[in-house]
């Protein structure tokens, strides 16, 4: 998948995430549905150790009151596409 249409589909999901914390009552049972189903987007759309450790970040996020806030999806992009590359350019981590 190109990293811009990840980039895209993870704000979606993000957004949709934040929009059950505006959501009085329903949007904690909305969160019950949509915590296991952000889990396994998020994993799919990164595979490895890497989407196992995002899904489940992503879960407890989603769970978790008062945490919907954090956009997981688009961390998770920024961490693969942005800081994980730069700092495998950084001369410093050579081994």
């Amino acid at each position: 998948m190109d990293k811009y249409k990840l980039l895209r589909k993870g704000i979606l999901l993000d957004l949709i995430g934040i929009a059950t914390m505006f959501i009085p009552f329903w949007g904690t049972i909305i969160d019950l549905i949509w915590a296991p189903y952000a889990a396994f987007q998020i994993n799919k759309m990164y595979r490895g150790t890497q989407g196992k450790i995002a899904a489940v970040v992503v879960f407890l996020e989603e769970i978790l009151p008062g945490l919907d806030i954090i956009p997981t999806f688009t961390l998770m992009w920024l961490y693969t596409f942005i800081w994980k590359k730069n700092a495998h350019d950084d001369p410093r981590n050579d081994s």
